[in-house]
């Protein structure tokens, strides 16, 4: 199976990147957007996904994978809701701000810019690595 590439977002103050270094994994819950769910149900084992934090840090500051894929979420009051488990990998050298982003044309595409609510969005295997890279 294809390894596919994702980024995930969450406000810092509910769970940042440390917690997630600090925990090793997590269950990715509270994710209540119909699209983002359709993208936790295309997860699979191994997927590869890069943590942005939003609202004050707006930037891409680690890297984690799918360890489990979509299971019912816990958190949520009505079925069909799922989460996914995460694990940290690595951090990034340089977090990736959002202007960087926003000032790299190959990024023109992507969901963060497009669908800036959105908290879980597909990559393409080039857009994950451009990423990386700037990060170094």
């Amino acid at each position: 199976m294809t390894t596919q590439y994702w980024m995930v977002k969450s406000e810092p103050e509910a769970y940042a990147w440390t917690n997630l270094v600090r925990d090793g994994r997590t269950a990715w819950t509270g994710v209540r957007n119909y699209q983002a769910r359709i993208h936790l149900n295309a997860m699979r084992r191994g997927d590869r996904v890069l943590f942005y934090e939003s609202v004050t840090t707006k930037a891409v500051v680690g890297q984690a994978e799918v360890t489990k894929p979509a299971f019912p979420d816990t958190t949520a009051d009505a079925p069909g809701w799922v989460a996914v488990e995460l694990k940290a990998v690595a951090a990034l050298p340089q977090p990736v701000p959002l202007a960087a982003i926003k000032a790299e044309p190959a990024f023109a595409k992507i969901a963060l810019l497009r669908q800036s609510r959105l908290s879980v969005m597909p990559l393409t295997k080039a857009e994950f690595e451009k990423i990386i890279a700037l990060g170094r």
